[in-house]
């Protein structure tokens, strides 16, 4: 089944509107989400039926990062947006596998995509995470919590674990730096990569500014 998701592409965007969303995840976050989804769905020859609804809304319900309800913000998500598609009569018969999609992309809920659809959808939100996109939303997801760019006795990690709940920069380590070894897809992979020496060089020339870190720091 062949379908036109322009027509619901407008009601995807009111409701988003209206719930509202973090720095790091609002509307604007949400369209480049979509179209890292198409550019990968057409390298990647994939049901844009289930990626599109999913990409506009994986995250139609935001939980903060620091929040315990954390990890299950995906399967929120997915139940939101079933009833919102189900109200604006959405095909059914895709409904699942969308569902699956939203539920698949966290990076805190740890569950596997199962569908190419998924994978996608997953790999068009972590690219959102690389590159300068990522860095910006990094910084400013960091500042709004009131976090310090980094830690004085060791900005790099050099000699300890990373701890992004006390600096900006270690969530670097904690995370983003090893997001390009989680990509699900070729196109995607390829994408990650790119990115990711982006964020190693804005390490490398932070470190240069800052003569007291440690010439061992891991970049």
């Amino acid at each position: 089944m062949v379908v036109d998701f322009s027509k619901w592409e407008e009601r995807c965007i009111t409701a988003l509107a209206a719930q509202g969303g973090d720095v790091a995840h609002d509307l604007a976050h949400v369209r480049r989400v979509v179209a890292n989804a198409q550019m990968l769905a057409a390298s990647e020859s994939a049901c844009v039926e289930v990626i599109l609804p999913a990409a506009w809304l994986h995250d139609c319900v935001t939980v903060p990062k620091d929040s315990p309800q954390r990890p299950i913000a995906s399967q929120l998500a997915a139940q939101q947006a079933v009833t919102w598609l189900r109200e604006w009569h959405y095909p059914a018969v895709f409904l699942a596998d969308i569902a699956h999609a939203i539920e698949a992309h966290s990076f805190s809920a740890g569950i596997i995509p199962r569908t190419l659809e998924a994978k996608i959808v997953q790999d068009a939100d972590r690219l959102e995470a690389l590159g300068a996109i990522g860095l910006a939303r990094c910084l400013m997801l960091g500042g709004a919590m009131g976090r310090p760019l980094y830690t004085a006795e060791d900005p790099f990690c050099a000699n300890r674990e990373p701890d992004d709940r006390a600096a900006t920069v270690d969530h670097f380590y904690a995370k983003l730096l090893q997001l390009e070894h989680t990509m699900q897809t070729a196109s995607g992979r390829c994408a990650a990569q790119t990115r990711t020496v982006y964020l190693r060089d804005f390490l490398a020339q932070l470190q240069r500014e800052l003569p007291a870190a440690p010439l061992s720091a891991r970049l």
